[in-house]
C-alpha cells in the first residue's frame, strides 16, 4: 500500500469538531485514502453520495433522525458529496447538532462541492486538496534511486494510482481513466453547452504546455469566443485537471503582465488527451513534458504543505523568459527546467538579475529533481 501524505495531515484533525473536507479528481485515491485510516474501525458510518437513496436522505435529514442513523458510529464518511443538494446545509447539521460525531466527505470536484460547503461551513471545516500519487509519496513507496530511473516513464504513464499499481497495462487504464473520467464526468456538467468543443479545446490546452495561452487564438481553432474558453478553462480547473500560472510582473516596464500558462496535474492524462503514449526518447515535446513535471510536483508539494507561496511564470516582450518563479515569506525563487542534464548550467537573464538581484536561481535537471520537489 503506497502511503498517503495526506494521511498525516488528517489524523491530527479528527475529534476537532471540525468537518474534513478532501477534493480531488476521481481515481487519484481519496476513497482508498479513508479506507486505509478508518476500514479497521467499527465506529465509522459510510455513505455514497452517488447513491439516489443516499441523497434522499439528505433532502429530508433533521438532528433527531441523524442521531438515530449513526447510533454509536462516530466517524460519518460522505464519499462523492458534491452530488447530494444542499450538503454544506447538511454537514453544518450533523457538525452543530451532533458534536461527538467526526464528518468527513470527500468530492471530485471543486467547482461544485466548494460552492456548497463554503457559506454555510465557514470556520467549521477543513479542506484539503488530493492530487494523483507524488514523486515524494513514490520515494518513500519505492526509494529515490527507482522512481529517479522512473523519471522518463512518469513522464509519459503520469501518477494516477491505478497506472503505477498496473505495470504493463498502463495505456489500457488510461483509455479507461480519460472515456470515464474525463468524458463521462467534467463533460456532462451543468453549463457545459457544448461538449465537443470541450474536448477540443483540452486537446489543444494539452498541445501548449510550456507556452502561453492565448483565448482568442485557443478559441478560433476549436471554435469558441473568448469568454467561454475562459469559462472553461475554469471549470477544468476546478475538476483537477489542469491548473494555470500567470505571469510575473513588479519592475520592468516590458514584462509581460496578463500572460499565463496552463499545465496538467497529470501527464498520463494530458497524453492519452492527444493519443501520443510514446517515449520520452522519441518525442519532440519531452522539454515540455519536464517542465510540467516538475511544476506539477512542486505545487502538489506546496499544497501539502499548507503552503502560501506564490507562483508565476516570468517574461518579457523581448522573449527574455523564465519557467517558474516562487515567492514565500519575502524570498524570490527563479527556476529554469532543463532536460539535458549538459544545460545545467544555464545562466539567469540578465534583465531579470538586474531587475530582483536579491532572487534565487536554479536549473533543475533529472539529477537535481530531488532538490527541488522532496
Amino acid at each position: 500500500m503506497i502511503h498517503r501524505t495526506l494521511e498525516d495531515t488528517i489524523a491530527p484533525l479528527l475529534g476537532t469538531q471540525k468537518a474534513i473536507i478532501v477534493m480531488g479528481a476521481r481515481q487519484v485515491g481519496k476513497s482508498t485514502l479513508l479506507k486505509t485510516m478508518f476500514s479497521q474501525r467499527d465506529d465509522v458510518l459510510w455513505m455514497n453520495g452517488d447513491d439516489p437513496d443516499i441523497q434522499q436522505l439528505f433532502t429530508q435529514m433533521t438532528s433527531t433522525r441523524i442521531r438515530a442513523i449513526l447510533g454509536t458510529k462516530r466517524i460519518l464518511l460522505i464519499d462523492e458529496a458534491q452530488r447530494i443538494p444542499d450538503i454544506g446545509l447538511r454537514m453544518k447539521l450533523v457538525t452543530d447538532q451532533v458534536k461527538d460525531v467526526q464528518v468527513i466527505a470527500t468530492g471530485s470536484s471543486s467547482f461544485e462541492l466548494a460552492n456548497k460547503v463554503n457559506e454555510p461551513l465557514t470556520g467549521r471545516k477543513r479542506e484539503f486538496r488530493m492530487f494523483p500519487l507524488s514523486f515524494s509519496e513514490m520515494v518513500n513507496h519505492t526509494g529515490l534511486l527507482d522512481e529517479l530511473r522512473l523519471l522518463p516513464h512518469r513522464m509519459v504513464y503520469g501518477y494516477y494510482p491505478e497506472v503505477v499499481c498496473s505495470p504493463g497495462n498502463e495505456r489500457i487504464v488510461l483509455k479507461e481513466l480519460t472515456n470515464s473520467y474525463l468524458y463521462r464526468d467534467i463533460l456532462s456538467l451543468d453549463g457545459i453547452g457544448k461538449p465537443d468543443k470541450l474536448a477540443r479545446l483540452l486537446q489543444a490546452l494539452a498541445l501548449q504546455i510550456g507556452n502561453q495561452v492565448s483565448y482568442n487564438e485557443v478559441g478560433q481553432i476549436v471554435g469558441l469566443d473568448p469568454k467561454t474558453v475562459e469559462r472553461y478553462v475554469d471549470i477544468l480547473e476546478k475538476s483537477y485537471i489542469i491548473f494555470r500560472l500567470g505571469s510575473f510582473s513588479r519592475n520592468l516596464r516590458n514584462e509581460l503582465k496578463s500572460s499565463r500558462k496552463i499545465y496538467f496535474w497529470d501527464l498520463g492524462i494530458r497524453n492519452a488527451v492527444i493519443g501520443n503514449l510514446s517515449q520520452v526518447e522519441n518525442r519532440t515535446d519531452t522539454g515540455a513534458l519536464w517542465e510540467n513535471f516538475c511544476i506539477a510536483e512542486r505545487m502538489k508539494l506546496l499544497s501539502y504543505r499548507g503552503s502560501f507561496a506564490q507562483t508565476w511564470f516570468w517574461r518579457t516582450q523581448q522573449q527574455k523568459e523564465i519557467d517558474y518563479l516562487e515567492e514565500e515569506d519575502g524570498m524570490l525563487r527563479a527556476v529554469e527546467f532543463k532536460w539535458n542534464d549538459r544545460k545545467a548550467n544555464t545562466k539567469v537573464p540578465t534583465a531579470f538579475a538586474t531587475a530582483y538581484p536579491n532572487a534565487q536561481f536554479q536549473v533543475v535537471t533529472p539529477h537535481s529533481i530531488d532538490d527541488f520537489i522532496l
